[in-house]
């Protein structure tokens, strides 16, 4: 199958690429409406983030199941089910009656979610492998951008003519045309022969046989820690842009939507610039991320104006885009006999680790954006440590042990 025309690569691409939305648009549609939230359901920031962190947790906790699951049964069929759950648990979350209930189905909405980004990751491992590996993955990835960018202004939009809930109900819509799309569109990759036995002690010793792989488990904490940090901007960004800089939903939207641009750029990067290896483009993706990540903080910090913090912020998130499409490509390199698991690890440590850190930027209330700023470059500098500790260390120390063996 990675033998096919151009036409049909590019049909399949658009096809996984749009199964990668789901992600984005989950996350994404219903932020310009978090400050009319708070005022519905009569409730506080937090509480509303907490939302959010449901969710993540939820597309983390989905993709460990729903990952594995597709090593066991094949792609089409848990692909299929869980895009059907999606449709169920968006139309609950429009008929929430109170924040508590919308917690909860937004958890639910998230599960469900994870089938069509851990599911596309692994059908691309199923075809590709090396650098077609990382130029198929950097098409589904300019593909799924689209989303940061779409999404907010899609709700911000929604919001002009309706209420907040009209957000999900539109999910809903979107999840049945993606269960619609998979039905007709999409062939198994996965033939029976390559499929593992259902065996749940096999599958946790995948799982700890990938952590227990340095270069690895460095790649997957690089990529999660860097994702972590964006989760803390998605998390905060409404609050500080509408309420502290007093910008409008619709405002809002476009900002954000311009970060998204920032994202195509940073894939399109590692996908055309075959003349440098993913390494390095790994290395520069960290070295952006950090370096902007302190002057957003040192912006916030002095109380900049909205340009000071706009400029920073749209290059911490283009390093997003070279790091994750960088570090997925040199993970997912070996791992093809488990792709599912692996690209279930890879995909659950960011919503993991970003569920504790989209809290946290309210911790101080809904008028400081300094909590943001922090938890954003202290992510960047972990993520810093978890290549050159685990990653660069360890390729640095198998060089020298080969030569002492020469």
């Amino acid at each position: 199958m990675n033998t096919l025309s151009k036409a049909k690569r590019l049909q399949l691409a658009i096809l996984l690429g749009t199964l990668s939305l789901i992600g984005p648009f989950t996350i994404d549609t219903y932020l310009p409406s978090f400050p009319t939230i708070v005022k519905d359901f009569d409730t506080n920031a937090s509480l509303v983030q907490i939302s959010l962190t449901t969710c993540l947790l939820g597309l983390g906790l989905g993709q460990l199941v729903i990952g594995p699951l597709s090593d066991i049964m094949g792609r089409r069929k848990p692909l299929l089910i869980f895009l059907s759950l999606y449709l169920l648990s968006s139309l609950i979350c429009a008929v929430a009656p109170n924040i508590y209930t919308l917690i909860v189905s937004r958890f639910i909405q998230g599960f469900a979610a994870a089938g069509g980004l851990v599911i596309s990751r692994a059908v691309v491992r199923d075809l590709y492998s090396g650098r077609e590996l990382t130029k198929f993955f950097a098409t589904l990835m300019l593909i799924g951008n689209l989303g940061p960018i779409i999404a907010p202004i899609a709700g911000g939009l929604i919001l002009t003519f309706a209420s907040w809930k009209f957000v999900f109900v539109a999910l809903g819509g979107v999840g049945v045309l993606l269960v619609l799309s998979v039905a007709l569109k999409l062939e198994e990759t996965l033939p029976a022969e390559k499929r593992i036995p259902s065996n749940f002690k096999q599958i946790v010793g995948n799982f700890g046989t990938l952590l227990k792989d340095r270069e690895f488990a460095g790649y997957a904490f690089t990529q999660g820690f860097t994702v972590a940090g964006i989760f803390a901007y998605v998390s905060g960004i409404s609050f500080v842009y509408q309420n502290i800089y007093g910008v409008s939903p619709q405002v809002f939207s476009l900002l954000f939507g311009v970060n998204g641009i920032g994202l195509i750029i940073g894939t399109q990067l590692v996908g055309r610039l075959s003349i440098f290896s993913e390494r390095t483009f790994l290395k520069l993706g960290l070295l952006l991320s950090n370096v902007a990540a302190l002057l957003l903080l040192f912006a916030l910090i002095v109380k900049a104006p909205l340009l000071a913090v706009a400029v920073p912020i749209f290059f911490v998130v283009m390093s997003i885009s070279i790091i994750g499409t960088s570090s997925f490509s040199l993970a997912m390199e070996t791992k093809g006999h488990i792709a599912g698991s692996a690209s279930a690890l890879l995909g659950v440590l960011p919503f993991l680790l970003g569920s504790l850190t989209a809290p946290l930027v309210g911790i101080a209330g809904e008028y400081t954006a300094i909590p943001m700023g922090i938890v954003i470059f202290s992510a960047s500098f972990l993520a810093f440590l978890s290549y050159f500790v685990l990653v660069n260390k360890g390729l640095i120390n198998l060089k020298t042990r080969r030569k002492l063996y020469q």
